[in-house]
């Protein structure tokens, strides 16, 4: 199972919200940057980030930050908030994305995201599945739709979508618990789908059970900032699995 951080951007630093309400903006570091050094130095090699500016303003905004870490890293990054475009799109793997996560867009413009995965492989388009009581949230979750989770998955799932990051909404920047529940419906009721959990981590012993269940990845937010899992426990895990 992939360790993937996550690093959230508003105004160009490293913040964290609990249940994606900007209102709870707590901000961990003023240098994006700095953070991802040192996920890597203690050997992550994956980063999930977040254009929280973007999802507000529906259109890429901090594609600088991206480029900075990319090009002064190894990381392999997959980005989100607010793509829409073909343009944002070209902006984010310009500047040095590996991959691209789709939410919003998915529910709203499901043509658009279908034609990204034509057009730039499956491998290269994550399908964002945030879900509030298991209906998708969109627009940096301030609305939530009449989609059903699950049905939503499958769906793209015969559109050649393999990677999917599912988010429970209840759980994100609580520092609770993931919803292993879920996920392990999830797989059941899916095939072939690379899974990567996302929403609640909050000890360490969490990790081996979403790599039990069958989780090809996990987002790590909060319980690194707030120091609840360390780098150095994750760095052994990763190297255990080596």
């Amino acid at each position: 199972m992939r360790i993937i951080p996550a690093i959230d951007i508003i105004d160009g630093k490293c913040v964290r919200l609990s249940k994606g309400d900007y209102n709870t903006k707590k901000i961990y570091n003023e240098n994006p940057l700095e953070v991802a050094k040192e996920f890597e130095a203690h050997g992550i090699e994956y980063l999930h980030l977040v254009d929280l500016d973007g999802a507000k303003s529906k259109h890429i905004v901090n594609h600088k930050v991206l480029e900075q870490i990319a090009s002064k890293t190894n990381l392999k990054i997959d980005f989100g908030g607010g793509l829409k475009t073909d343009n944002d799109l070209r902006i984010a793997f310009d500047s040095g994305a590996n991959q691209i996560t789709g939410g919003s867009i998915a529910v709203k413009d499901p043509e658009t995201f279908i034609s990204w995965i034509v057009k730039f492989g499956a491998d290269k388009i994550i399908l964002g599945a945030d879900a509030n009581n298991e209906k998708i949230a969109v627009s940096g979750w301030l609305e939530e739709s009449d989609k059903e989770l699950i049905p939503f998955i499958t769906a793209y799932q015969k559109e050649n979508v393999s990677y999917v990051i599912c988010t429970d909404i209840s759980k994100d920047g609580m520092l609770q618990g993931p919803s292993f529940d879920l996920y392990e419906r999830i797989l059941k009721e899916t095939n072939d789908l690379k899974l990567i959990a996302s929403g609640g981590i909050s000890t360490f012993d969490e990790l081996p059970k979403l790599a039990t269940l069958g989780c090809e990845g996990t987002i790590i937010g909060k319980a690194i900032y707030e120091n609840r899992i360390s780098l150095k426990q994750l760095e052994d895990f990763i190297l255990s699995k080596a």
